[in-house]
């Protein structure tokens, strides 16, 4: 084995540390980090497994857990004999803490952290596409998340080293950088001037020219101003893939999940961008079942799938974190939860069926990923090729059909 083993639970931030974690780390054979996730009670409880399996396949090796659930609850990991370190988001940033005997537990106070993030943690899917973290925390206080006490408030990475960091990945011939973070959408607030998304997206199309496609990750819709959505509907290098944090579609609900759009906005901005780019492609969050939810309600968010043409969905199950407002609520029961989220993952495969449908006869541009026979377009449908080409490349194919979610293209040429 050469360097650590790491195991990365949860989003693209813990995929994006880990693999700046990896390459920082590459002598440390005898290392297992565990990059944990608190979303919900059952990541934790997924880490605590994932903790107890590595033991048991390396005896000896130095197991040291990091990561949201490390951060907002050390005591948990502490009074774990398989764990020798635990160590937080923070220290997280600092390889060496790794590498070195300590104090068993390293977590510091994340909400008194002001600095902005001093690295560019980025993931990578093969050698296609890579996920850069420019922003981590969040200044928001929904009802429903744990996830500020275990990154602290909003801090962003200057547009400059983001240029800088993003031509490199270019001239090492990723084709695809989608810009990533936990609140993205509030990027900027926190550094000198305020430049916002808006201002860095158009920075990096004009200063990294070579770049061939700009993707965005999770936005809050009632964040996207005007620069912002001019360039997604208006600039071709910006991909026309929008997934946006809803997570209801009843305004009582998303009052009391602190959310600060309506239902009315979410449908606005959607109007708007699919006016100006009529192929922009939607996804969404959406909770299914969080407290007081009552029928009436949840017919308010299954409507909005239709309503704004969701045809990529991440449907939640409502599941109560400990420390949060909304799990003192109450609770929807167990088995009405899971009905409403089948329902609503129902709906949304419908809607994205008659949606693969409609690209049946185009032609999509795709750039192609790991075994050179599948990649995504630019509206992120998965296509499947009919013959392989060259990982990393850009292709034009023309769609056939679809099957089992996925687009049958043959590639032109």
């Amino acid at each position: 084995m050469s360097g650590p083993e790491i195991i990365t639970m949860g989003c693209r931030l813990n995929l994006a540390e880990s693999h700046a974690l990896a390459e920082q780390l590459r002598e440390a054979d005898d290392l297992v980090i565990v990059n944990s996730c608190a979303v919900t009670n059952e990541a934790v409880r997924q880490t605590r497994q994932a903790i107890r399996q590595a033991r048991k396949r390396r005896p000896d090796a130095r197991i040291i857990v990091t990561g949201c659930a490390a951060q907002i609850e050390p005591q948990t990991f502490e009074a774990m004999a398989e764990a020798d370190a635990v160590i937080g988001n923070i220290e997280k940033q600092s390889s060496a803490l790794f590498a070195v005997d300590g104090p068993r537990v390293r977590v510091s106070d994340i909400m008194a952290v002001q600095e902005t993030a001093p690295h560019l943690a980025t993931a990578f899917s093969g050698n296609t596409r890579a996920f850069v973290e420019v922003q981590t925390g969040c200044d928001h206080r929904c009802t429903f998340c744990i996830i500020p006490y275990g990154r602290g408030n909003s801090r962003s990475v200057p547009a400059g080293q983001v240029i800088e960091h993003v031509k490199r990945l270019v001239d090492k011939g990723i084709a695809e950088v989608v810009l990533t973070g936990v609140d993205v959408t509030s990027y900027g607030h926190d550094l000198p001037g305020q430049p916002n998304l808006g201002r860095l997206v158009e920075q990096l199309i004009k200063l990294v020219p070579d770049l061939p496609r700009l993707r965005l990750s999770s936005i809050d819709g009632v964040e996207i101003e005007e620069r912002l959505l001019d360039l997604i509907t208006g600039e071709p290098r910006v991909m026309p893939h929008i997934h946006l944090s809803l997570q209801a579609g009843d305004n009582l609900i998303l009052k009391r999940m602190k959310r600060r759009h309506s239902r009315e906005q979410a449908i606005e901005i959607v109007a708007r961008m699919k006016a100006k780019r009529a192929d922009i492609a939607i996804g969404a969050d959406i909770i299914a079942g969080f407290p007081t939810e009552d029928d009436a309600m949840f017919e308010n968010s299954l409507a909005l799938v239709e309503q704004c043409d969701i045809v990529h969905g991440h449907i939640f199950p409502y599941s109560p974190k400990a420390g949060t407002p909304a799990a003192k609520m109450p609770q929807v029961p167990v088995q009405t939860i899971k009905d409403r989220a089948r329902r609503l993952r129902e709906a949304v495969a419908a809607r994205r069926e008659a949606w693969l449908d409609s690209l049946i006869g185009s032609t999509q541009k795709i750039v192609v990923e790991a075994g050179g026979a599948s990649g995504h377009s630019e509206n992120f449908a998965y296509v499947e090729l009919d013959r392989k080409v060259a990982e990393g490349s850009l292709v034009t194919a023309y769609i056939e059909g679809h099957e089992n979610g996925r687009l049958n293209g043959k590639v032109a040429g």
